[in-house]
Formats: structure tokens, C-alpha cells, sequence
């Protein structure tokens, strides 16, 4: 089954605008990390879109590449002006030689892949003896989320379960693929409830804020928009919780 598709040129223009109140750090730092630990200094990340999480590598990392399929997003990226290699490609064919990197990262982009297991076949075939690869995002099987929009766009939940492969998935394909070893955590916990109207200032609540609405028809998002207007009426300080963990699955080449 075809996972559905989001139209990333049309999101680009735009899709920075999640970050406007300021990134999850612990992304950031969880990646630093690894690089540390691996000593890493050939770092590719698939799915990198407008270059947000290169930009944090960058200072650290000598041999630093980014890999997407959406011309739009690598727009956006290469407008960074940072002069990394940006290439244009999928995850489940990776455009580099074997050994090539000591570290692929992929960052909220699994689940967009149309096979994430080939992907983890890939990036084992192009990290060296000592590499390793990071894959974060959300995990809506282990079920400890709870987010607005899943209360008030109905289908939203159902849908990313189908499309979020879980840690453990994850993990299994890691060690078909070879890895040696893998280990699961939280990179990030973002927690940023909102209340009353400050809901309708979420970068995210918007069309094309966030995956989740972009796959909706125009009707079903209007019918969301119009189920929180409902609420807001009903309540001026109706809570619109936002408690999301983003899940980290680390598989390592060696022991």
C-alpha cells in the first residue's frame, strides 16, 4: 500500500514557520552527541528539507551533506547561503558510494518514505565500519501523545499510525538490515499547550502547517477549524493540549 503523499514545493515557502518560537533543542543536542561519540565527520541527512537540523550540525561536522526529493525544500535550503552539497534524491536509493558516511540522520522524514526498510538497508550500505544511523519522529503506537489535532480533525490519529513506523519496527529493520546493535529513547518532548484563542497563532494549525492537515481535504480541515471555533464560543479558555515525544532509534555498525 502507497503511504499518502504530502506536496513539499508547496509547503516550503512556509514551512519555517514552525520554528518561529524557537526549535526543539533536544534534537539538536541529541545529534551533537552522536557526532561526538562517533567522532563523526561525514554526516549525510536524508530528508533534510529546508536545511534546519544541517544548519545545527554545521559547525561540527568538516564533510556535511543533505539529501531530499523536493526541489522546493532544497530551494529553501540552498537560500541558507551555508554552501553544503544538497542533493536531490530518495532515502530508499541513496546517490553515494558504500562507507561513505560515518553518520545518516533522518529527522521527521521516515514516514514519508514509501519503503523506510530499503532506506535502512541503504544507509546501512553506505556507513563505515564504526557508523551509525539516527532515525527521530513521532511514535503514535506507543500512545503517550496528545495533541489538539487529533481531538478536532477526526482521522488525523488514525492516519499517522498507519504512516509512523514504530521504534520497534524501526529497530526490527535494523538488525535485518544488519546492523550490529540499536538502542530507542526520546530525542525531544515538546510540550506547548495552548489556550483560548492563542490556539488560532499555531503556525501548525494552518493548511499546510504540518503533514497532518496537508493530506485533509479543504472540507475536513474547514470542519476541524470549525470544530475549535465551536469550542472557543463555547469556552474562552478551552486547553488545546500539545504533548508530543519524539522517538530516537539509533542502530550502530559495530557492538
Amino acid at each position: 500500500m502507497s503511504r499518502p503523499r504530502v506536496d513539499y514545493d508547496r509547503l516550503a515557502p512556509h514551512y519555517d514557520e514552525r520554528y518561529a518560537a524557537g526549535a526543539p533543542s533536544g534534537i539538536s543536542i541529541t545529534l551533537q552527541r552522536l557526532v561526538s561519540s562517533l567522532a563523526a565527520e561525514r554526516v549525510v541527512e536524508v530528508g533534510c528539507g529546508t536545511g534546519h537540523w544541517l544548519s545545527a550540525l554545521r559547525a561540527s561536522v568538516p564533510r556535511l551533506y543533505g539529501l531530499d526529493p523536493s526541489s522546493g525544500m532544497l530551494e529553501k535550503a540552498r537560500a541558507r547561503g551555508e554552501g553544503l552539497p544538497l542533493v536531490r534524491g530518495r532515502g530508499e536509493q541513496l546517490p553515494f558510494q558504500s562507507q561513505s558516511f560515518d553518520l545518516v540522520v533522518c529527522v521527521n522524514a521516515l514516514h514519508h518514505f514509501e519503503q523506510p526498510d530499503r532506506f535502512v538497508a541503504e544507509s546501512h550500505r553506505a556507513l563505515g565500519a564504526r557508523g551509525a544511523l539516527c532515525v527521530i519522529g513521532m511514535d503514535p503506537a506507543a500512545d503517550r501523545d496528545r495533541w489538539y489535532l487529533y481531538d478536532y480533525f477526526p482521522g488525523t490519529r488514525e492516519t499517522d499510525l498507519r504512516r509512523y513506523p514504530s521504534a520497534a519496527t524501526i529497530a526490527g529493520w535494523m538488525r535485518a538490515a544488519g546492523f550490529a546493535h540499536s538502542e530507542s529513547g526520546i530525542a525531544q518532548r515538546i510540550v506547548d499547550t495552548r489556550v483560548g484563542r492563542s490556539v488560532l497563532d499555531d503556525p501548525i494549525l494552518q493548511k499546510h502547517g504540518t503533514s497532518q492537515l496537508a493530506l485533509l481535504s479543504q472540507e475536513a480541515y474547514d470542519a476541524g477549524i470549525a470544530r475549535i471555533n465551536a469550542a472557543l464560543t463555547d469556552n474562552r479558555e478551552t486547553i488545546f493540549p500539545v504533548d508530543i515525544s519524539l522517538a530516537m532509534t539509533i542502530g550502530y555498525m559495530r557492538q
